[in-house]
């Protein structure tokens, strides 16, 4: 009888064991189908959140990017907004509205508002809108959406248009010369384009007159256009449309201050300059007509300066003017080494000389430092060193 109770027990304790690890599979199947399931929910809301991020960063980039455009409205309540400060600016500092200009503007913002910012960007300023804001674009097509002009699709119309403007003129210039030349003309009569005391527009000013991005190519090709007008003979027109091109800047010559001329008993002109180089200080006297004689300190300067060099440094202002043997010098000079000597009678002789020649000479002779005092000096030593730089050696022991 026991054994049988036994097997029994054995099968009802195995069926029950059957019995409980169905419900056990089964729960730990949907434990995993609900964590399966989690998971890719998760995934999904990841994988959504992650797409709703990159769209609002890829339309911030493309609204960072894009160029602001200005209304006419927004332009107009700037202005008003500008005329309404420059009034109040130009009463503060006593002065008359009407005439108070952008110079007077920045000058009472420096004396208002003082700052001691080194970034020029951060300081105070106030413009007119027009310097601020940039210019915008009028509209280049019809209401039938055809484009106004014929290199519309170019992309750069303004710039392509420009070039083809000039590149017209240019041919009209060369027929002309050519029917001149064959009609046995004299070509050297007319007149040529003065460019002294102005230079080609920068590419942002270029940019900014044809409200257009141009590239280095496109620029550097267009004022190589611009140049072979300065080759040929141009009429007032061509001359007028160069002109376009080119901003005026102050000559530096012209606030040189020259000698006059002064005559001696004989009648002879002469002009008198001083020059300083280092400790050496020099007074030049430049007679208009002569041989080439040049005295310093009564002697002669081959025996004066013995130094190659320093005679080609008394010689060079002669030598850029070519003048050498068309004036007399006489010089006087104290302090300083012969170097400096020299350095300082060749500054005299160039003051000296812009008394017989014309400005475009002196702005010549400017460009070439002939006008410019150099600055340098021998440097200090300083204490604890063995000379102006150099250190003492080093030792270990």
């Amino acid at each position: 009888m026991a054994a049988p109770c036994v097997f029994c027990g054995a099968a009802g304790f195995y069926r029950f064991f059957l019995r409980s690890r169905v419900p056990l599979a089964q729960r730990q199947g949907i434990w995993k189908a609900a964590a399966a399931a989690e998971l890719q929910t998760g995934t999904r809301s990841q994988i959504v959140r992650l797409k709703h991020v990159t769209v609002v960063t890829t339309k911030k980039n493309v609204a960072a990017s894009r160029h602001e455009m200005y209304t006419a409205d927004f332009i107009k309540k700037q202005l008003e907004e500008f005329n309404i400060g420059k009034r109040h600016l130009a009463n503060m500092m006593g002065e008359d509205p009407e005439t108070f200009s952008q110079e007077d503007i920045d000058r009472a913002i420096v004396y208002l508002f003082p700052s001691g910012l080194f970034e020029k960007r951060a300081r105070p300023v106030m413009k007119h809108p027009d310097h601020i804001f940039p210019k915008q674009r009028a509209i280049q097509w019809g209401e039938d959406g055809r484009p106004f002009h014929f290199l519309f699709y170019t992309g750069k119309q303004s710039y392509y248009s420009l070039m083809h403007e000039a590149y017209g003129k240019l041919l009209d210039i060369e027929k002309r010369q050519n029917q001149l030349q064959a009609e046995g003309l004299d070509l050297e009569k007319t007149k040529t384009k003065d460019l002294i005391g102005s230079r080609w527009l920068i590419k942002e000013e270029l940019e900014e007159m044809l409200v257009e991005k141009l590239s280095d190519q496109d620029y550097t090709q267009f004022i190589r256009l611009l140049e072979r007008f300065s080759t040929l003979r141009c009429g007032a027109a061509e001359e007028e449309f160069v002109q376009r091109f080119r901003k005026s800047i102050a000559i530096q010559s012209k606030k040189q201050l020259i000698e006059p001329l002064q005559y001696d008993d004989q009648g002879m002109a002469f002009s008198r300059s001083e020059g300083k180089r280092k400790s050496a200080k020099a007074e030049v006297v430049v007679y208009e007509r002569g041989n080439g004689k040049i005295k310093v300190n009564g002697v002669d300067y081959l025996l004066y300066f013995p130094v190659t060099q320093d005679r080609e440094q008394l010689m060079f202002p002669f030598h850029f003017l070519d003048r050498l043997g068309k004036h007399d010098v006489n010089c006087t000079v104290s302090g300083g080494g012969r170097s400096a000597q020299a350095g300082a009678i060749r500054l005299a002789t160039a003051k000296a000389l812009c008394s017989f020649v014309t400005e475009d000479e002196v702005e010549w002779m400017r460009q070439a430092g002939l006008l410019t005092t150099d600055p340098r000096v021998r440097e200090r030593k300083k204490p604890g060193q063995e000379g102006a730089r150099r250190k003492f050696t080093w030792k270990k022991r």
